[in-house]
């Protein structure tokens, strides 16, 4: 027997690297997915990604995923025993529909994970807020994910809740005079005079991709540049009505603005 027959019997058959490689593919993308999953929950970033409503959801996947990667590792390991030992496979690994070529998609699933791991999320800030539109929400809000229940001291109420009031009844004079205290995050819209600001903070319905902007007007009585944009504050005052642009709006004229470090969850639901 020639040197090249021998070494042809000798190397790994490239049908058998194959269908060991294509399943470990699988096993990592679930194992990564499951991790990434779970990796949110445990450093509490699922706030910043999803409405609670969904955590549960979102743990009981990461859960599932790892437990389908560790079966399907049992399951490859006993088909190379047997393999091993020329015997039937008795447990063939199935392979998945994709309109990709063999290992594309898991490969573009794992790359996916690992960005996840490596990236960590961020809270949008008033670029985004101005670019999805925050001075169109000043008013109204696209969907309320809540029932309304408003707080019945004025005082008590948070942006969000403002807005929904608003919604209730939008005439602003209803509530010239009231108390006002309010926490959210600095806006400066290219169109608001220099004494005003936009105190605003985001609202999630599902996920960070709907996160959608609410804020109110705040008349200051210095220039509004002495508050750099995305500064949180807590703002107390008054309100009142003031005219932009033709139309009457509920405003905030402050009278104490505070510095104030960005919440642990910054999104309201």
């Amino acid at each position: 027997m020639s040197s090249a027959q021998n070494f042809g019997k000798s190397r790994f058959p490239r049908s058998s690297f194959q269908s060991v490689l294509l399943p470990l593919l699988d096993i990592f993308a679930l194992g990564t997915w499951g991790v990434l999953m779970l990796r949110y929950w445990l450093r509490g970033q699922l706030s910043l990604l999803i409405h609670p409503n969904y955590f549960w959801l979102v743990i009981v996947t990461g859960f599932a995923l790892l437990i389908l990667a560790g079966l399907r590792v049992l399951q490859l390991f006993t088909q190379m025993r047997q393999q091993a030992a020329g015997k039937p496979v008795t447990m063939p690994l199935a392979q998945h529909l994709s309109l990709f070529p063999p290992g594309w998609s898991s490969a573009l699933l794992i790359a996916t994970a690992i960005a996840g791991l490596l990236i960590t999320p961020k809270v949008f800030t008033s670029q985004t807020a101005l670019q999805r539109g925050v001075a169109e929400s000043s008013i109204l809000t696209r969907s309320q994910p809540q029932a309304f229940r408003s707080a019945s001291n004025p005082q008590d109420r948070s942006i969000i809740e403002w807005v929904r009031t608003l919604n209730v009844y939008p005439e602003p004079d209803a509530y010239t005079g009231q108390a006002v205290k309010v926490q959210g995050f600095v806006v400066h819209p290219p169109d608001l005079p220099s004494q005003y600001l936009l105190i605003s903070r985001f609202v999630i319905t599902c996920c960070a991709a709907d996160a959608y902007p609410v804020g109110l007007p705040v008349k200051l009585k210095e220039d509004s540049k002495a508050y750099r944009a995305d500064t949180w504050l807590e703002i107390e005052g008054r309100m009142i009505t003031e005219t932009f642009k033709g139309k009457r709006q509920l405003t905030i004229e402050a009278s104490s603005l505070k510095k104030i470090p960005e919440p642990a969850n910054p999104y309201f639901y």
